[in-house]
């Protein structure tokens, strides 16, 4: 006995129409017209003989009778996603890979530790690392070059799923000689705005977090950069030699303030922690080098 089967893309449209309320906006999501993905949907509710979803002005909703499919649905789509990426692994015949993007602060001084863990759970695993700053890593994992990557910047592109992995601290620091190495009081936030700084380039996770806590706190942005360079050891250099101080992860400031190099400035009035986290795209699962990965980071076991 032969069976009609709804077509996969079909179920996968309705599942975004129930999770916007929305046919206009799944249709986008999809690259498909408003129209389209009307007949379309009139399609699916023709094969499977019942009612799908109430339409009205407000937008499109599951029917009770649509809201039980579209539960028989998540599981139908992610085991359709299941055989398609193990018969790709079959395909490559090929060891068990990660292609993994990680912003530079995270990269530097945490990667090669949690890689070095990977590889006892995993001895044969082959890992590709790109280092970029958080806004790249999220279009390299967003655009499908990257299956995961770590990012130390609040925003969030859309269609990427997150999960922090521990929470970071940015510090303020100047070269021995500059004056606020002697200060007894901590800077206020509204003189360290007003400073300008050795700075990361835009889309840094370091510099959007910087500019975040200003403007929470105090409702303006830091000043135009004193510098503007692409690396945490550029920016230590720059400070090194007295041009500005600057804001940098305590994790890529640690051994210069411990011996003395570098000089930890307290700032009065702002909140400087930020979370790091494992960045994927939504609607996919993680492989499972990449699961484990996200364990070891976040300090988890199993």
């Amino acid at each position: 006995m032969s069976a009609q089967w709804p077509d996969l893309a079909s179920l996968e449209l309705f599942l975004l129409v129930a999770e916007y309320g929305s046919i206009g906006r799944a249709a986008t999501e999809v690259g498909l017209t408003q129209a389209s993905a009307s007949r379309r949907l009139d399609t699916l509710e023709r094969e499977l003989g019942v009612p799908l979803l109430l339409r009205d002005t407000t937008g499109s909703r599951p029917t009770p009778q649509g809201q039980t499919v579209a539960d028989w649905a998540h599981a139908v789509v992610e085991a359709a996603r299941d055989l398609e990426s193990g018969v790709a692994a079959l395909r490559r015949n090929r060891k068990a890979s990660l292609q993994l993007a990680a912003s530079m602060t995270v990269a530097e001084y945490l990667v090669p530790g949690w890689l070095a863990r990977l590889r006892e759970i995993e001895p044969e695993i082959e890992v590709g690392l790109q280092v970029l700053n958080s806004e790249e890593v999220a279009e390299q994992v967003h655009g499908g070059m990257a299956d995961m990557g770590f990012i130390e910047s609040y925003d969030l592109p859309r269609d990427i799923a997150a999960t922090r992995v521990r929470v970071d601290r940015l510090v303020t620091v100047v070269a021995p000689a500059h004056p606020w190495a002697r200060r007894r009081a901590p800077v206020p936030a509204a003189e360290l705005a007003a400073t300008p700084l050795v700075m990361r380039e835009r889309g840094s996770g370091t510099r959007t977090t910087l500019e975040h806590a200003l403007t929470e706190a105090l409702g303006v942005g830091p000043a135009a950069p004193a510098l503007e360079l692409s690396s945490n050891a550029a920016v230590k250099v720059a400070v090194l030699s007295g041009a500005a101080p600057a804001v940098l992860s305590e994790l890529a400031v640690a051994a210069e303030i411990a011996d003395g190099r570098l000089r930890e400035v307290a700032i009065e009035g702002l909140d400087l922690r930020r979370p790091l986290r494992a960045v994927w795209r939504s609607r996919t699962r993680l492989t499972e080098p990449g699961e484990h990965l996200v364990r070891i980071a976040a300090g988890r076991k199993g």
